[in-house]
């Protein structure tokens, strides 16, 4: 393990703890590109009554072909808050990775977990620090979203390519296929939704998208290939199981079907 001076101490931060040592991350990228990058395309996330929901899209472009059918977009970050990604696949999976390891270097060096507000503000300067890369094209645009331990309650934050984050009161939506899944959102949330609620809810906007975004698929009955959708509410973590998704597309399907 590597020694520091008092004044030379990365504290609590793990990408200052790679810079400390010398480790480059994928992050510190500024060569300009002209290749055709995979990126993921629409995440979404809601407040609900008893926590908050994080749903994305499973597919991956590059150019107009697709490269991936099954990308997760959606990934937990810890026991109580998740991560929803949407722009150039590899720094975006990069950035994860090193914001999953920095919560929990800090819990390890604190000894407690970070506040969500905390949080929030390292994946604000992870996304900052991608900047060079957003200007070649790279850009990464996350959603963060947990459960408040602290105020009960559950919030959720967006970003720009620059590093702002900028929390929402009921939710938000990202990628190519945000602004049509934003709409239906807007149409169906209300502030009482329930589980189930949020659920179909999301599912919808997803739907939707999908039906007029080309980059943003659909759910794929064939390969069994459907949204990830989780909650976080005080209980932590919970990822919605294929089978539950697959029912509710289908009656979105006959619904569609009908008119």
């Amino acid at each position: 393990m590597p020694l520091f001076r008092p004044g030379d101490d990365p504290g609590a931060s793990f990408p200052e703890l790679l810079k400390r040592v010398g480790l480059p991350t994928a992050l510190d990228l500024a060569a300009p590109t002209t290749m055709s990058l995979p990126h993921a395309t629409t995440c979404i996330a809601l407040r609900w009554a008893d926590g908050v929901l994080m749903a994305g899209d499973r597919r991956a472009t590059a150019g107009h072909l697709i490269s991936h059918r099954s990308m997760e977009k959606v990934v937990q970050a810890d026991d109580f808050s998740g991560v929803a990604i949407a722009g150039t696949a590899g720094p975006a999976m990069e950035m994860i990775k090193i914001f999953r390891l920095q919560l929990e270097y800090y819990e390890k060096v604190e000894g407690q977990l970070l506040s969500l507000e905390g949080k929030a503000n390292q994946l604000s300067a992870l996304v900052r620090s991608n900047l060079p890369a957003a200007m070649q094209g790279m850009i990464v645009v996350p959603i963060f979203a947990g459960f408040d331990t602290e105020q009960r309650r559950g919030r959720l934050w967006d970003y720009d390519a620059t590093g702002g984050r900028y929390e929402e009161l009921d939710f938000v939506s990202t990628g190519s296929g945000g602004m049509l899944a934003g709409t239906v959102l807007r149409v169906g949330w209300r502030s009482d939704l329930d589980r189930d609620g949020a659920i179909r809810l999301a599912a919808a906007a997803l739907w939707e998208a999908a039906d007029a975004d080309s980059a943003t698929g659909g759910p794929d009955s064939l390969r069994g290939i459907y949204p990830i959708v989780a909650t976080i509410t005080a209980g932590g973590w919970s990822r919605i199981d294929d089978a539950t998704l697959a029912a509710i597309y289908q009656r979105i399907t006959e619904e569609v079907r009908a008119r």
